[in-house]
């Protein structure tokens, strides 16, 4: 597949009835390199095929997170215990969510989130973790989410200031949300 390393994401087959075995055998025929968000009981079959896990959810849930003080215990548990299972499967990458707004200011949402992510960071550091903030939209799929802009992913990645934490830069969500991609990604 040339130089560039191509990833299957596991929920856009899986939910159209093709069979998991199958899904990783002709995955790893075509050459993809890896599988996004696999579910844990197919992870050694995956890595059977000469596949990577390129990443894993790393906390419930996409509307209760990390925008909310409240759910950041819940957060740290689930992500460190993902951290585990990431470093015994060389899975590089968890996906963090914001969660949804709730009337929260994009403010207090970016400072929760930051704050959330400092409890974790230095495990991911020691781990070699990345940690991926999502960037969702709101206007179709996921309304009321708050990561949905790309400038606030990228000032809560510029306030942990960690090269473990990073964008999930979704271009499908994005070119909904703010359209011109190469003008906002540069």
């Amino acid at each position: 597949m040339g130089r560039i390393k191509q990833s299957v994401c596991w929920w856009c087959f899986a939910r159209r009835g093709i069979q998991p075995e199958r899904l990783i055998k002709e995955a790893a025929a075509i050459g993809f390199a890896s599988i996004e968000m696999a579910p844990q009981q197919y992870w050694d079959a995956i890595r059977e095929q000469g596949l990577r896990i390129a990443i894993i959810v790393g906390h419930r849930s996409l509307t209760d997170g990390l925008n909310r003080r409240e759910n950041h215990s819940r957060i740290e548990e689930e992500l460190l215990a993902n951290m585990e299972l990431a470093v015994k499967y060389d899975i590089p990458s968890l996906i963090c969510f914001s969660g949804n707004r709730r009337g929260l200011s994009d403010e207090q949402g970016i400072e929760n989130t930051v704050e959330g992510l400092q409890r974790v960071v230095k495990a991911a550091e020691e781990k070699g973790i990345n940690l991926c903030i999502e960037l969702l939209n709101s206007k179709v799929d996921h309304p009321d989410y708050q990561c949905d802009r790309t400038w606030w992913g990228v000032e809560v990645c510029k306030r942990v200031n960690s090269p473990r934490v990073k964008l999930l830069y979704d271009i499908y969500h994005m070119q909904i949300m703010e359209g011109d991609l190469i003008r906002t990604i540069t």
